[in-house]
Order: C-alpha cells, then structure tokens, then sequence
C-alpha cells in the first residue's frame, strides 16, 4: 500500500504547505513596504508600555510617514515625509511640539512613499467617517496596509495626546487614557497622516475603525491623534 511505502508522505505534504503559505505572506507583507511594530491591543490590554523600537534605528527617511504613541503612553509620535515629531503635555490647554528621532514607541506603523496621486475631496466629505469611507472606495485595489496623507484647511477638529502618569499600570484602554488631554484646532491648515487596513484592528486600529490618523497644524504648534474633524477644504494623497 501507498502508506506502508512511504509512511512519512502525508507529513511532508502539509509541513511543505506550510511553509509555502508562510513564505508568501512574508514576501506579501515586504513587498507592501509597510512595517508594523508592536501591536495596540499589547499595549492596550497588557500594559506593555515600554518601547519596541527606538525611531533613530529607521534608516531609510527617504519619503518616511509613521505614528504612533510614545512609550509608557508621554506622548504621540509622527513621521512627515522622514520629519519626526514628537509632541507632550504641558497644560490642559498646552502642548509642546518638538523635531527628534531620538523615541521609542510600544507601537508603531511606518512605510516609504516617495510618489502621491492628489484626489480632490468633495465638498461632501467632512468627517472622519466621510474620510474613511471616501478611501475605502478609492482603494479597494490596495489589499496590503497603507499610509495617506489629507492637506488643507480645517474647519475644526479635535485631537488628543497621552500623557499617562508615571508609574501607571494598564490592564484596559480605559487605564490607558488616564491622563490623555483634548485639544481642539479651528480653522487652521494642517496635515493629516493616516494609516488604513481593514485586517488590523487592534494592532494599529481601534476596534470600530479602519484607520489611524495623526494631525499636525502648518505651524507645527499642535499634533495628536486625530479624534473629531470637520473639513473645511483639503486633498487626499494616495500611494500611487
């Protein structure tokens, strides 16, 4: 019989499978150009607070867009265009900005873009959910994770940053907001980076949504984690 000659045969079929599919899902992921470090639910859920990569370690800057929080939650982290900004909590109606690589993060989303195609916003598109479903239209191409960038005038939008007190333990989202201050921007030229997936929920999207979105005003006074928009006139920017 077949399986008195070769007993092991089946074995080497599904290992051989295996790796098959693995390889493929590694080559997909580096081909994406898209790096995920960490994972928000980690953070979220086991209050793994510490940083899981140092943002000076990011060699190539060329075209480089990334977010995510600070370690041990002091703070929000972007990448614009190989730029990083870090930004902190100093008041509850103040916040300082500041250019340096020299962070670490428990999370973290990063991709190379050197080449955008500009779509136009209608002038229906003002919300956060608006955005969302707007790209997801535009993308439905794109089945690996991306990142996007949104410039132009807000009419308003609401922003927050973590500031999690020192020595805080967190076991939940809620214990990981302790200490998050709002900020609201009016009227105001900003820039939007944001990161999209439909298949990363609780890695670097919350659980209701599909993206991560940071915004930093043109003056470089203000950045956090995008919350509340209201569009006033701005363009989308999409991988091309």
């Amino acid at each position: 019989m077949v399986t008195e000659k070769h007993p092991y045969r089946f074995f080497f079929i599904i290992i051989t499978s295996v790796l098959f599919f693995s390889t493929c899902s590694n080559s997909k992921n580096q081909d994406s150009n898209f790096y995920i470090v960490g994972k928000m639910k980690d953070v979220m859920w086991k209050g793994k607070l510490g940083g899981v990569i140092s943002l000076d370690t990011i060699k190539n800057k060329n075209g480089l867009y990334g977010l995510g929080p600070q370690e041990f939650l002091k703070g929000e982290l972007l990448i614009n265009n190989g730029v990083t900004y870090v930004s902190k909590v100093t008041s509850d109606s103040t916040m300082s900005v500041q250019k340096t690589n020299t962070v670490a993060a428990p999370f973290f989303v990063y991709t190379n873009i050197e080449n955008w195609v500009k779509v136009i916003l209608p002038n229906n598109i003002k919300t956060i959910k608006d955005l969302e479903t707007f790209i997801t239209g535009k993308t439905k191409h794109l089945k690996n994770p991306f990142a996007y960038k949104v410039i132009g005038k807000v009419k308003e939008a609401k922003i927050h940053v973590q500031n999690l007190p020192e020595g805080s333990s967190v076991n939940s989202p809620k214990e990981a907001h302790i200490g998050q201050t709002n900020y609201q921007v009016f009227d105001t030229d900003c820039t939007i980076i944001g990161v999209y997936s439909e298949n990363h929920k609780g890695v670097f999207t919350h659980h209701d949504t599909n993206a991560h979105m940071h915004l930093l005003t043109n003056d470089e006074t203000k950045m956090g984690h995008l919350d509340n928009l209201v569009i006033d006139k701005m363009n989308l920017f999409l991988p091309k």
